[in-house]
């Protein structure tokens, strides 16, 4: 899948799509790319195809948003400040994997060896027209 976006409300379209389309529990989204580059929009999105009805803003500093109320329940992580695999599973990510949800996980290439096998990652590249290309 290669898709360019234009806007904010089509990243956000994406991402519903994505999980109305594919998103099951134990379904993980790894997303790749800049500061800027689109990926909390897109979790957005995943959320509104997930059911969840509420507001959906960046972990950043809580590493871990957790949105419940959907027909599955999100965990929705950025891996952005964390400087070791160690603090990833201090905050207890083995058992975020086990939850019968979807994780949403920002920066996941900082820890790629703690993904599952079955991860569906994808990549955010800034245009120079200021769209986004999201790939997988």
């Amino acid at each position: 899948m290669e898709r360019v976006v234009r806007d904010e409300a089509e990243m956000e379209a994406l991402g519903e799509s994505l999980a109305a389309a594919a998103a099951a529990a134990g379904t993980v989204f790894a997303l790749v790319g800049g500061l800027g580059a689109g990926k909390t929009r897109l979790a957005k999105g995943l959320a509104r195809g997930a059911g969840y009805p509420g507001e959906v803003t960046s972990p950043t500093f809580a590493l871990v948003h957790e949105y419940r109320g959907g027909r599955l329940p999100l965990f929705h992580f950025d891996l952005y400040r964390l400087k070791s695999a160690d603090e990833l599973l201090a905050i207890g990510w083995d058992e975020f994997l086990d939850e019968p949800g979807i994780l949403i996980v920002e920066w996941a290439d900082l820890f790629p060896e703690l993904l599952p096998p079955d991860t569906r990652w994808l990549r955010f590249e800034v245009l120079a027209d200021g769209g986004r290309r999201v790939s997988a």
